[in-house]
């Protein structure tokens, strides 16, 4: 049986940014991805990038935008109901220093070329193969036993990481993250010629609508030659909810009705739809075993952003920082260095979300409709700007629009 020093379950961001990291180092790895590659992944890909940063960080070193980039957009065309637009730009007009976009990726393509990466690192790179149970073994060890068309397959590691998204087999196996927040997004790709359609469609613009979708938004996302056009319920609903069939209808709607108002009509049959599950943040979770043999990652780890439902970007840095705790030997500390990523931040997110999604229309009149709101919002995707630095004027802001909107009705 081959031993490891590290397996990685799952080839999204978070693991292929931590098996290129652990590889790169000199680890032994294996990296395990149950679907072949390229295999197509639900989400939008919006990645939301300084360029100058994003090309410094660990975890996309030695790779070019243009081997995933389909589409570099630079403002937003923002709707209420498909309707009362605003069409902003990411940057300000007397804007100094570095511009920010929102770089469009092809999952599939994308998480390839990372997976490919840590391959060329040295990572041994297993897909089509399904795992199918991990127990802790004398020793310290964890045994991981998987099938694929070539038969079975069994290795031990010293550590497992699983970065095996929000229904995951690793965080089953060991009883972490049992009180996941788990929101939902359906989504359509929709080929498309560019010059077609409204007037603002087109490859440097994308497209957000908040009226149409109870507690979330609608998006069109444009690519290379198709359009990604989701929509998400981003603040979770009761339990039950989650698998209601009205949920499915309600956000099929949507996509139908934002179609039909860029003219690109379509009818409901000539869609593939694909849902997915996102397992929002709900304040920090434990993220390893009591031994610290085993570590969650990315969406495993339950990193999406509560306010814009977003996940790319956290998935890569978490990849990246299970790699250092596992090179520093300090695995005991992984929770903790998650939480100083993304704690303070994500938890002053969470509490704008819970206002912003429940009165969205004031907030799209007073907040989204002001001239600096979209930079501003660009500015905290990317994390150039901290949800926790700017939620007291936000609040604020809200509550006197609040207050102005209840005295013109009474």
């Amino acid at each position: 049986m081959t031993h490891f020093d590290v397996i990685v379950v799952g080839a999204g961001p978070a693991g292929n940014a931590c098996a290129f990291a652990l590889a790169h180092a000199g680890a032994k790895v294996a990296l395990v991805e149950k679907q072949a590659l390229p295999r197509h992944k639900t989400c939008g890909g919006g990645m939301p990038m300084v360029v100058s940063k994003v090309l410094a960080l660990e975890e996309l070193r030695d790779l070019a935008p243009d081997a995933f980039v389909e589409a570099d957009t630079t403002s937003i065309r923002h709707t209420w109901n498909f309707a009362d637009p605003c069409l902003a730009s990411m940057n300000l007009p007397d804007q100094q220093g570095e511009t920010v976009s929102l770089w469009m990726v092809r999952r599939s393509v994308f998480d390839h070329a990372l997976a490919r990466r840590a391959a060329t690192a040295g990572a041994e790179l297993r897909d089509r193969l399904a795992v199918r149970s991990i127990s802790a073994e004398p020793k310290g060890l964890v045994r991981v036993s998987a099938e694929g068309p070539e038969g079975g397959w069994e290795a031990t590691a010293d550590t497992l990481v699983g970065a095996d998204g929000a229904n995951g087999i690793v965080a089953r196996s060991f009883g972490l993250r049992q009180h996941r927040a788990l929101a939902i997004a359906i989504e359509a790709e929709v080929p498309h010629i560019w010059g077609a359609g409204h007037p603002d469609l087109r490859q440097e613009i994308c497209h957000l609508e908040y009226g149409a979708v109870r507690q979330g938004y609608a998006w069109v996302f444009p690519k290379g030659d198709h359009l990604n056009v989701g929509a998400g319920v981003f603040r979770p609903r009761k339990p039950g909810d989650r698998g209601d069939a009205n949920v499915r209808d309600e956000l099929q709607r949507a996509i139908l009705g934002y179609l039909e108002m860029l003219g690109v009509p379509k009818r409901i049959e000539e869609l593939d739809f694909h849902a997915h599950p996102l397992p929002m943040w709900n304040g920090l979770d434990t993220l390893q075993t009591r031994d610290n043999r085993v570590l969650l990652a990315g969406d495993a780890a339950g990193l999406i952003n509560p306010f814009f439902g977003d996940g790319i970007l956290h998935a890569l840095k978490s990849g990246q920082i299970a790699a250092n705790s596992i090179l520093r030997q300090d695995q005991k500390n992984y929770t903790r260095a998650i939480g100083k990523e993304f704690k303070v931040n994500f938890d002053a997110a969470q509490k704008l979300a819970g206002f912003f999604y429940q009165w969205p229309g004031t907030c799209y009149k007073y907040g989204i409709k002001r001239p600096s709101a979209t930079h501003m919002a660009m500015r905290l995707l990317s994390g150039e700007a901290l949800f926790n630095d700017i939620s007291a004027r936000a609040f604020r802001r809200f509550r006197q629009a609040l207050s102005a909107e209840a005295t013109k009705g009474s």
